[in-house]
């Protein structure tokens, strides 16, 4: 398995609020160890930068987001100089 999809997979352990404190703990530590690795970048520094702001901005329209989550994607948005109509 590449230490691409084994990130992957930790970093779904970590998201997962199923996953145990000590199960996310292991999978933050391995996460870490993959990083220092050199086998993969640091989380965040290998994403496409159109992809994550489509994603932020169908945040803004989905009807099943948190008002909470909305209002962070807005945030990021107009951090990235993009400008964002508030409903």
């Amino acid at each position: 398995m590449s230490a691409t999809r084994q990130a992957g997979g930790y970093k779904a352990a970590l998201a997962n609020p199923n996953v145990t404190a000590e199960g996310k703990q292991a999978a933050a530590e391995k996460l870490h160890d993959l990083e220092d690795s050199g086998e993969i970048e640091a989380a965040g520094h290998e994403k496409n930068e159109g992809n994550v702001i489509g994603g932020y901005k169908a945040t803004l329209k989905n009807p099943n987001v948190s008002e909470e989550a909305k209002e962070h994607a807005i945030e990021v948005l107009e951090e990235k100089g993009i400008e964002v109509e508030r409903q």
